[in-house]
């Protein structure tokens, strides 16, 4: 079925339909489908194009319309449209251009105002940029012209159903059973961890699989910009999400706001999806003051760099100066997890370094884990994930978390 054909049953459907009153799912199928038969008694149509159609055209006024197949396949990890003739698809780390395209600029601009609207969130001409979430947990960005100059653009991050655990990342090789043992230590021993990572290095995934390792009776607070963690093994748990400002610069309900808002309820850990600016020093002020535990994300291009970034973050909320920044840091931080798109597509985990403490003005970090390439085949890139030897230094927190420890040969016992 062609983009014309598509808009002509669409406006046939509309017609039928009062849509200024409620019309269930039901209502509207049977809508679609009468529509559909009648016009292919002088359209001939098989079987499959008959079905495809149907359920295209319903997808348009109760899911996102094209789109749908591609939100449906699971191969399909990311969808991005620069524009409303060029879609493209990631699946398996690569990205390949789609088959289809929308009938017109227009179309894509009702879909995404319909998108953003269902989560009550604001996109237009005067706030272009929005960042939302369907509801099935996967992540949007779009953004209007004319700051787009190719016409809207909207990038849809997909997240499955059922979150990929540790044992998942290592099957799939992301990580080593020996270093994701030490992880899952240290979130039960409640040391503070920040995963760094570029973009689309699977921060979001690698969090939750750290987070299944949280005593199921822990009061646990999520913060994010847009909701996508899925945490499922703690029961008390409290989810929080920011609200940008209403289109008379009213009402925007910030990270920074929230951390604050969830040290008077009573947290046993806060998860902070990720920290861009500002909310860094609140973080840490955190860390700092007896909520340890934290789990959180940032982007950055290794260990060092996330030290680097956060002494900017900082400073872009504070006046404090760069040796009172970096002691916060060194005390307030444990460990740091560094993740790594490789350029066969696949996601690692390349660095694992304790924080051990601040000395002489530097933050001074203890490589645990790092990934050693190797010759690969076809492709693919070849390596593992090896301990450097070094023992755990800080090892107290382990210790009163009752598991055991042997700082001679590093070695650990869960």
């Amino acid at each position: 079925m062609g983009e014309e054909t598509a808009r002509l049953l669409r406006n046939r459907i509309k017609e039928k339909l009062d849509l200024y009153e409620a019309v269930t799912d039901e209502e509207l199928l049977k809508t679609v489908e009468n529509v559909v038969f009648e016009w292919a008694r002088f359209n001939p149509l098989t079987a499959a194009d008959k079905h495809q159609a149907v359920r295209r055209l319903f997808h348009s006024f109760r899911g996102l319309d094209m789109l749908q197949p591609l939100l449906d396949d699971p191969t399909v990890t990311e969808i991005m449209i620069n524009g409303h003739e060029h879609i493209f698809i990631e699946r398996g780390g690569v990205i390949e251009k789609a088959d289809r395209v929308f009938e017109s600029k227009e179309r894509l601009e009702d879909l995404i105002q319909a998108v953003v609207g269902g989560v009550n969130r604001v996109v237009n001409e005067s706030s272009p940029i929005v960042d939302a979430r369907l509801t099935d947990g996967s992540r949007i960005h779009a953004v209007l012209p004319p700051i787009a100059l190719q016409g809207p653009i909207l990038t849809i991050r997909k997240f499955p159903e059922r979150p990929l655990q540790m044992d998942g990342l290592v099957n799939s090789g992301t990580i080593s059973a020996e270093a994701a043992d030490l992880l899952a230590g240290l979130v039960r021993s409640r040391y503070n961890i920040l995963i760094s990572g570029g973009t689309g290095t699977g921060k979001t995934t690698f969090l939750n699989a750290l987070s299944s390792f949280i005593p199921r009776e822990e009061r646990v607070i999520t913060i994010e910009d847009s909701a996508e963690l899925q945490i499922r093994n703690v029961r008390n748990l409290v989810s929080l999400e920011t609200r940008n400002a209403n289109t008379e610069g009213r009402g925007e309900v910030t990270v920074r706001d929230l951390i604050r808002a969830s040290l008077r309820m009573r947290p046993d850990r806060i998860i902070v999806g990720e920290v861009r600016g500002g909310e860094a020093i609140d973080m840490l002020q955190a860390m700092n003051t007896g909520h340890d535990g934290a789990l959180t994300s940032a982007h950055a291009n290794g260990p060092k760099d996330m030290l680097a970034r956060l002494e900017m973050m900082v400073l872009s909320a504070s006046e404090l100066p760069l040796s009172a920044i970096r002691g916060s840091i060194g005390s307030a931080l444990d460990i740091l997890v560094h993740l790594s798109r490789l350029r066969d597509g696949t996601r690692r985990v390349t660095d694992i370094a304790e924080v051990t403490g601040c000395t002489k003005g530097e933050v001074e970090i203890n490589p645990l884990f790092r990934f050693e390439e190797e010759h690969g085949r076809d492709g693919k890139v070849g390596g593992r994930l090896v301990a450097t030897g070094n023992p755990l230094v800080h090892t107290r927190k382990w210790r009163l978390a009752g598991l055991s420890f042997e700082p001679e040969t590093g070695r650990i016992s869960l």
